[in-house]
């Protein structure tokens, strides 16, 4: 693990893994962290500055210029556009140095990830890497997240070691998937979105209808574990209070998925099974009953620590 690290976003993703890197690191490293948000960034060096050196930058610029590997998890791909290509405050605008490792955690389109990997490498600005997790918030707190990765292994390839090293930082060995190509991790990822964003509306309607019909909630979790109904978001994701102990609806939703998330994810989902010549009706359906949910004012965040704002929009004061 040579030279200083840099992590860039931090939402709840971000946030649990970022405090994973930080904890991992040898104490005498640096972390550098930068996020739109800073009161994120200091609530974060409060609660982890005692695992070692932890230092807020004021743009991805800053990050890069003081690091030899970057992980960053945004939003949007426009977000990663802009922490990348920005040519005042992004990554492009930081010294050169074709050794950088970037890891690119967030869900977005693949053509966006190979867009920017190929300015940053003419560039001259690092490696960028696709490498978007899977497994949530709680995956992110207990190390043991996937890693869906847009590179094939290689054990001499220096590039795929650092990054392998990296990642076992947040996540477990035997969940890193090398899925070969530049943007291939992520087509794997919106694959599996679009089933986990469109199933767990369906176990939503199935509780409802259960509960609805006289059955204890939990009983009713506890059968459709033990039978073919059974999934990961079921278990872990529940939507009904109460049932499953760690599931965000147990914990006054603190450890949720934004609903508005849910729809730019599922519909990458949606866009790419176009792409391929595959009519989405499921995921289409899903993003309609999304956009419903979203439009709910339970749903509407109203602390702004979640919202990742256009570069462009932070000025320098």
């Amino acid at each position: 693990m040579s030279g200083d690290y840099g992590f860039i976003g931090l939402g709840a993703m971000g946030y649990a893994m970022a405090g994973m890197v930080r904890k991992s690191l040898p104490q005498e490293t640096t972390l550098y962290i930068y996020d739109v948000y800073a009161p994120s960034c200091e609530r974060f060096i409060s609660e982890s500055g005692s695992y070692g050196p932890i230092v807020s930058v004021r743009s991805a610029k800053e990050c890069a210029t003081k690091t030899k590997t970057i992980i960053s998890i945004v939003p949007t791909g426009a977000n990663v556009r802009e922490v990348y290509l920005d040519t005042e405050r992004g990554v492009m605008a930081a010294p050169m140095d074709s050794q950088r490792l970037i890891l690119e955690c967030s869900t977005i389109e693949s053509e966006v990830a190979r867009e920017v990997a190929k300015e940053l490498a003419q560039a001259e600005r690092g490696t960028y890497i696709d490498t978007p997790v899977s497994g949530g918030v709680p995956a992110a707190e207990a190390r043991t997240l996937s890693f869906l990765i847009g590179r094939a292994w290689n054990e001499e390839d220096d590039m795929s070691v650092r990054a392998q090293q990296c990642m076992e930082m947040m996540g477990q060995k035997k969940k890193f998937f090398w899925c070969g190509n530049l943007g291939a991790g992520l087509a794997a990822k919106i694959s599996n979105n679009y089933i986990s964003c469109s199933v767990l509306l369906i176990i939503a309607e199935a509780m409802a209808v259960g509960v609805r019909s006289g059955i204890d909630p939990k009983l009713l979790q506890a059968v459709i574990h033990n039978s073919t109904g059974q999934s990961f978001m079921g278990d872990h994701v529940n939507p009904v209070p109460g049932v499953v102990a760690h599931a965000p609806s147990s914990n006054n939703w603190k450890l949720g998925f934004k609903t508005q998330m849910m729809i730019k994810d599922i519909s990458l989902g949606v866009e790419a099974a176009k792409r391929v010549g595959i009519e989405p009706r499921m995921a289409s359906t899903a993003v309609e009953i999304w956009k419903e949910a979203a439009a709910d004012p339970r749903c509407i965040d109203r602390d702004g620590s979640s919202v990742w704002l256009h570069i462009n929009d932070i000025s320098e004061t």
